[in-house]
């Protein structure tokens, strides 16, 4: 009889109270597994920056490994990943806004994306990822990714910047009108549409809908019980089937399949 051996260690680390009106947080991963193991991603309304220090995930959808360093754009639906042997795994976990303090690009150009360092044309992070691979010590992999960071960190001059901030404070307080965020961010529609996809990678519709789902989870988290139809409500969706429908997108499962299958929990707000 064969005997199935798994380890995993998993942890979270705050930033420097400099970083931290950017970064939510970094989390470890540490596992050791000898069988083919699966699991499964949502989008969660936040950009990352992944680095694989051994072994990578494969990605079922599209039968490809992770590349060892990336920055990944906002998802738009669930992704399948499958994994065996020695993992290893830091992840810069970004506020929405947060991205834009350190790469200078359209967060839009990114979305469903896993971009390089080679992508990106930034051999600073290629350094990183080179330094990360052979630095054992976790901390000292935290310091070296903080002393990354702000060294490119940039103050942004632009009022746009406070302005999609202001709006996911609202957007956090429950507020969904787009042309009521739009006024206050002192921006036409149109304008607000094209601002906010630049900074959080998703137009406002787009982020809403993954900000509504992680509200959801973050409600199951803390009442497994309640009625999906008092949970639509309460998470703004037009009715329950409404609810069922845009579950299934984000995590291929009905809510109820996901509270048999899944521990709820909301990245985004907890």
């Amino acid at each position: 009889m064969s005997e199935y051996f798994f380890m995993e260690e998993f942890k979270i680390i705050s930033p420097t109270s400099l970083l931290l009106p950017y970064i939510k947080h970094y989390w470890l991963l540490k596992s050791v597994v000898d069988s083919t193991t699966l699991t499964r991603t949502v989008p969660t309304g936040m950009m990352s920056l992944i680095f694989h220090r051994e072994n990578r995930l494969l990605s079922i959808c599209d039968n490809e490994f992770h590349p060892r360093t990336f920055l990944s754009g906002q998802e738009r639906t669930f992704v399948d990943l499958q994994y065996n042997g020695r993992v290893n795994m830091i992840s810069v976990v970004f506020h929405p806004v947060g991205v834009r303090a350190f790469f200078n690009l359209p967060m839009n150009k990114a979305a469903g994306l896993r971009l390089t360092a080679g992508d990106l044309e930034d051999k600073e992070l290629l350094a990183l990822e080179n330094s990360l691979t052979s630095t054992e010590d976790d901390r000292r992999c935290i310091f070296l990714i903080e002393q990354f960071l702000l060294k490119r960190f940039t103050l942004f001059a632009e009022h746009n910047l406070k302005r999609i901030e202001t709006t996911i404070q609202l957007i956090n307080s429950g507020q969904t009108d787009i042309t009521c965020l739009a006024d206050s961010a002192c921006l036409s529609t149109k304008q607000f549409s094209r601002v906010f996809s630049e900074h959080i990678g998703a137009n406002p519709k787009e982020f809403l809908r993954t900000i509504r789902f992680q509200r959801a989870l973050h409600i199951l988290e803390n009442n497994r019980h309640i009625p999906l139809t008092a949970l639509a409500y309460e998470c703004g969706y037009f009715d329950q089937s409404h609810m069922i429908k845009e579950f299934k997108t984000f995590s291929g499962y009905t809510p109820s399949e996901y509270i048999a299958n899944c521990q709820p929990f909301s990245d985004y707000f907890s």
